[in-house]
């Protein structure tokens, strides 16, 4: 059976991972990027938490020792379901067995102009993007003589009060009281303004109410403003427009707000659900395709406990490849469709992080919600166990240590490149 697997986020290697070696089965992983991505932890190479390499993973490197899968790098353009095709930029390869995992990305809800200026975090380049800019905004603030345009590149705006922007506010709120005021002594940091926007009236509108709370209170402590039922309009890369029409200046916004699932090509748009994601029948097939599947961000299943659909994290990500390929195996003894097993995702709890010994947690069972420096280190623990190779683990958890003693780190490095015409020759020199 070939199988070809697009996407190598969670869904899409754990699946592959599960297939490995495993007889019957000819595998093809494809991905844009040569990696995988820890998400969980873009927050932290954005705001120089961590290398950019500790959360990524060479694919090659996974599958070094596999007979019988196989890495592409590609873009996908096209399905085209009756050939059983996938056509990439680079080739057209066939399958027996296709699976959609090509997760998500930003959601700019079709605002050009927030698109064109805010910065999204949906991937390690675009988490150096976000480091980089903060560096460079502070290079040249220090220079600044006009207190308005100073004071615009003190204001950081994040918008999206979900996890990935209550950490990156959090994370943001301490590079402002314990690393920035010691880089640049020229600047008044008490001047610095974090801004966190959320549209409904709770940040982590996800968990549970005292989640909710408990993270408002610890952005709170740490000096981000917390404004909630507050909607962005507009962004011109100066100012914030807010649905009252209140404007906020800001050099940088960076958007949390939302994600929309990444479609290919060929998809029929009857299919298409709300988020841009695929509907799915309870085995994660393709409704109305007998050989295409859809798994993690994208897949969009309605079960009785989540009749609209399940959440679009990790988790639920890796229980369907899991499924997924138990099914598979099943199909390729010629086991009949009885045998088959539907989904059905066990919540295994939610958590996230807003700083130093500050977190929470919800479990589902005992139905238990905690915070503080317990939550933190259940919050560290289970990311590290998440991380793909020991070596990425061990230098996570230094870098956790280091910085926790130190309340310091040494990732705080501009990389840019330096282009001179001279002769009709580039020189380079970085």
């Amino acid at each position: 059976m070939k199988v070809v697997i697009a996407g190598a986020g969670f869904g899409g290697l754990k699946l592959a991972r599960l297939l490995n070696n495993k007889p019957g089965f000819e595998v093809i992983l494809i991905d844009r990027f040569n990696y995988h991505q820890f998400q969980p932890l873009f927050y932290q190479v954005a705001t120089a938490g961590l290398d950019a390499s500790n959360i990524s993973f060479p694919l090659r490197k996974v599958f070094q020792k596999s007979r019988n899968v196989r890495i592409r790098l590609a873009e996908i353009k096209e399905i085209r379901s009756s050939e059983n095709l996938l056509i990439t930029h680079e080739e057209t390869i066939s399958y027996d067995v296709l699976v959609l995992a090509t997760g998500a990305d930003t959601n700019f809800f079709g605002n050009e102009s927030l698109a064109a200026h805010a910065y999204p975090m949906k991937s390690t380049v675009e988490a150096l993007q976000i480091r980089h800019r903060l560096l460079q905004l502070f290079e040249r603030a220090h220079l600044e003589k006009d207190p308005i345009a100073l004071q615009r590149m003190m204001n950081i705006v994040v918008v999206g009060g979900g996890p990935t922007g209550v950490e990156v506010s959090g994370a943001l709120a301490e590079m402002k009281q314990y690393v920035l005021p010691k880089d640049y002594p020229e600047l008044d940091f008490s001047k610095m303004n974090i801004f966190l926007l959320e549209g409904t009236g709770k940040t982590l509108a996800s968990m549970r109410e005292k989640s909710s709370e408990r993270s408002g209170v610890y952005l709170g402590k740490l000096g981000v403003k917390l404004m909630t039922n507050t909607i962005v309009k507009n962004y011109d890369g100066q100012e914030v427009e807010l649905q009252t029409g209140e404007k906020i200046p800001a050099s940088t916004v960076i958007w949390a707000a939302g994600i929309k699932g990444n479609i290919p090509d060929g998809v029929d748009k009857s299919l298409i659900a709300r988020g841009n994601r695929i509907k799915t029948d309870r085995y994660c097939r393709m409704t109305g395709a007998a050989n295409i599947y859809v798994i993690g961000d994208l897949a969009y299943m309605e079960t009785p406990a989540y009749p609209n659909g399940h959440p679009q994290v990790a988790p639920a990500a890796m229980q369907q490849a899991a499924m997924l390929a138990a099914n598979l195996r099943l199909i390729e003894k010629k086991a009949g469709q009885d045998r088959l097993l539907q989904f059905e995702y066990h919540d295994k709890g939610s958590m996230a992080t807003v700083g130093r010994n500050l977190a929470v947690v919800d479990l589902p069972k005992p139905r238990w919600s905690f915070g503080g420096f317990f939550a933190w280190m259940i919050w560290m623990g289970l990311h590290l166990m998440l991380i793909l190779g020991v070596k990425n683990r061990f230098f996570v958890f230094m870098n956790w240590l280091y910085n926790y003693i130190t309340y310091d780190q040494n990732l705080r490095l501009i990389f840019r490149e330096f282009y001179k015409e001279q002769d009709d020759t580039l020189i380079r020199n970085q």
